[in-house]
Formats: structure tokens, sequence, C-alpha cells
């Protein structure tokens, strides 16, 4: 005690270095930890950019920055989307009120196919007898599978679409047009009306397709084609089946495509709706030779039975 009293200072020092000493340590403890989870973190981050540059694509370098060209290209296509965005015009949908009762549905369903069936008559296109156009599961409700309404006011409308760029090229006959199921209710009706397909959707638009069988000359088919080209709504051709249909079609029957066509599949192997007889035997081709007082026939138009995949590209609202 009595040297702790003559060296009170060097004690008190002594004490005070010992604190000191301590803290420092406790200090580079932490500092040597949060050191090691820097290094972690930045072993990671090196791990990663070396990842990415090894990918194909990749991020870039020092000289190219792949991202950022990415992201202009995005900006030119965005903004070349709003310049054609006229091209691509929605049809519209039957009837057009964004909130669809069941009432004002069925009734714009049966004025809808009654228009299309005197639109048929006027320019010259036979039906199937009593023909709905797809709908014939709907056509008798007045209420509507949940959440139905809308892709099948949708539907309606777009169906009346192809139906007049078909009336106004005055094909023969309009055999049938298949669309893709949307409503609990479809599985009621004529599963000729349909396809087994679903619609695609990406990034950009809705792409829905059809499918649609009818039977006319080369001429109506040319026109067909060029209907659907110059519409103002966005119809895309994916594929064209076209055969020989035919001299003699027998009478339709109910639920199936009119007969006298020769069997056939669409592309993919999915059946024409119906049943088709069998085609009359083919008629010898003509022997070359002068007819008498008049001109040899050197072609002779045939009537054919066309089966086109069409899809409708509807784009999404831009985010």
């Amino acid at each position: 005690m009595g040297w702790i009293k003559r060296n009170l200072f060097f004690v008190i020092g002594g004490v005070l270095t010992l604190g000191l000493l301590g803290g420092a340590g406790f200090l580079i403890y932490k500092g040597m930890s949060r050191n090691f989870e820097a290094s972690k973190t930045l072993n990671e981050i090196y791990g990663n950019l070396g990842n990415l540059s090894q990918q194909k694509p990749s991020p870039g370098n020092g000289k190219i920055n792949n991202t950022a060209i990415a992201k202009e290209q995005e900006r030119q296509i965005r903004a070349w989307i709003g310049t054609v965005a006229a091209y691509f015009r929605p049809v519209p949908a039957i009837p057009a009120n964004r909130s669809v009762t069941s009432e004002a549905y069925a009734s714009a369903l049966r004025k809808t196919i009654d228009l299309l069936q005197r639109e048929a008559e006027s320019s010259g296109v036979t039906l199937p007898p009593k023909y709905d156009f797809s709908f014939s599961a709907q056509r008798p409700l007045v209420k509507f599978a949940a959440g139905s309404l809308g892709p099948l006011a949708a539907q309606l409308g777009e169906v009346k679409a192809i139906s007049e760029i078909l009336f106004a090229t005055r094909i023969n006959t309009l055999d049938s047009i298949q669309r893709v199921r949307v409503s609990d209710d479809d599985a009621q009706g004529s599963q000729s009306d349909y396809i087994d397909q679903h619609p695609l959707t990406n990034d950009l638009a809705i792409v829905t397709p059809y499918v649609i069988t009818f039977r006319c000359f080369t001429p109506e088919l040319a026109r067909v084609m060029a209907g659907f080209a110059t519409s103002s709504n966005t119809f895309i051709i994916k594929s064209i089946n076209v055969q020989p249909a035919g001299t003699a079609p027998a009478a339709f029957a109910p639920g199936d495509v009119a007969g006298g066509l020769p069997p056939g599949r669409y592309p993919g192997g999915r059946r024409y709706p119906g049943e088709f007889a069998a085609p009359p035997p083919a008629a010898p081709a003509p022997q070359p030779g002068l007819g008498r007082g008049g001109l040899q026939t050197v072609l002779k138009e045939q009537l054919l039975l066309v089966v086109v995949e069409v899809e409708l590209v509807k784009l999404l609202p831009q985010r």
C-alpha cells in the first residue's frame, strides 16, 4: 500500500494505459470483422461480374456497355410501337361497353348473328343451315359463365370482322369459323366450333388464332388474302391449305360441314369439322385438239376447299 501511495500517479497511468490498450484491441477486432465481411462481399461481386462477362450476351466491358445499348434499343422499339400503333387497331367488342351484362350480350349476339346471315345472303355466300358463326353454345343462353362476357364480346367482334372480309370477297360457301374456348359454356356447344389452341401473350401483344374453312375459286381466294392484308386490323395468315372441293357438294347435315369434300386434316393433324364424303372420280384430262366451231379449252376453273389459319394481333397498353 505504501508503494502504491508513493507511486500513485504511476499506478493510475498504468491502469489507464491498460484500459486504452483493451479498447484499442476491441476496435481492431471490430475493424478486422468489418474488413472480412467487406472482403467477402467484394469477392462475391467479382465472382458475379466474372460470370456475367462469360455469358452471351454479356453486360459489356470498359469499351462496350451492352446494358446501355439494350436500354437504348428498348427505347427505340417502344418509340416504334408508338408510331405503328395506328396499324394495330383493335377490333371493337360487341357490345363495346367495358362492363358487359348478360342481357346486353345475349341481345347483341342474336342481332349480330342475324346481321351476318343477312349479309351472307346479300353477298351470295352459302352458309350451313341456322349457322351461329361458332356461337351455338351461347346463342340460346340468357345467363353466361362467370368471367366470360368480356372475352366473348371481344370474340364476337372479331368473328364479325372476319366474316365481313369473307363476304366482301363473295366466296361461294363459308363452312365454318373456329375459335378458341374462352368460357365454361363452350364445353356444351358443337366441338366443331373450336380449335385446341390458346391465345399467346407476350410483353407487347396478344395473338388470338382462328381457323376458317370456306369454298371458292382462285380469284375469290386471292381477294380473301388481299382483304386480310389490307384490313385496318392486324390479321396474319399463319397457314393456308387448299384442296379440290369436288363438283357436287351434298347438302349440309346439322353440325357438319357440307359433304362432297375430300377427307383431310388441318395443318398439325387436326381433322376438319364434320365428315366428308369421298370426291367423285376425276374426269380424264381433255386431249389436245381443235373443238367444233370454237376455241380449245386450255384451263378449266375448279372449286377449291380452303382452310386458313389466321391470327389477330392486339397490342397491349403501353406501360
